[in-house]
């Protein structure tokens, strides 16, 4: 018997795929058996169009064809892995090509899982499944290990406002302006209090995975790569208190 979540609880959200392939019969079926099955899916019909899109959705997964024109799966697959938001994105391709080598090259490449066509539904949502799973385990405990440093992000902290404070980096002339949502706000005010994810998923009721999207979107907005680096820039430009 499932659980009712409480109403105040944030439900953790579908896994958000990307389908990228170029034809578009077996696109559309595979968007819809994978739509049955809870998943959140968004198509591109070549390397190109599946770039701009996951730029823009930063998906949980990749599922795409090697042979496309333009850019195939593996100029997808090596823009994802050099980008810094996307390369850590499991890749799983979906591909007529089902000879050993073919499937050494992919992997030597950086997919995480290569299923030759055709295939059984039922084992293309297993696997997708699987590979879902295995990311969420990674992000749990790449959150554990960060937790483990609240000490030293704390001291951190405390050196970046005592030399703002004393007018050593102090605030920049021209305030940026970010058009942050209400919960990105909440959670840069809570990572510039010292807060790590787990206690900021606690604190605003949701998922550490969601946690980990909203500062990696900080990220993304505010140009900085680490914590520290996004604190010091919120409290810069007066964006937390």
């Amino acid at each position: 018997m499932s659980e009712t979540l409480p109403q105040n609880v944030e439900a953790a959200p579908s896994p958000r795929l990307l389908l990228v392939d170029d034809e578009p019969g077996l696109r559309t079926a595979v968007q819809a058996y994978l739509e049955d099955e809870g998943f959140e899916v968004t198509t591109a019909v070549d390397g190109d169009d599946g770039w701009q899109k996951a730029q823009e959705m930063l998906p949980d997964l990749v599922i795409s064809d090697v042979m496309m024109p333009r850019c195939d799966g593996y100029g997808l697959l090596k823009r994802m892995r050099e980008d810094e938001r996307l390369g850590g994105t499991p890749v799983i391709f979906l591909t007529a090509k089902g000879m050993t080598a073919d499937r050494t090259e992919g992997y030597l490449a950086g997919v995480d899982d290569y299923i030759p066509k055709p295939f059984d539904p039922e084992e293309l949502v297993a696997r997708v499944r699987n590979v879902v799973r295995r990311q969420d385990r990674l992000l749990r405990e790449a959150a554990r290990f960060a937790d483990t440093d609240v000490g030293q992000m704390a001291r951190q902290i405390t050196e970046i406002r005592t030399m703002l404070a004393h007018g050593d980096g102090s605030s920049s002339k021209d305030v940026a302006l970010h058009n942050f949502t209400p919960r990105e706000a909440s959670v840069l005010q809570l990572v510039a209090e010292g807060l790590m994810n787990k206690e900021i998923a606690r604190q605003l009721e949701t998922s550490i995975r969601n946690v980990e999207k909203y500062v990696s979107r900080l990220f993304i907005k505010t140009g900085t790569s680490s914590r520290t680096e996004l604190v010091r820039y919120a409290l810069e430009n007066q964006l937390v208190t």
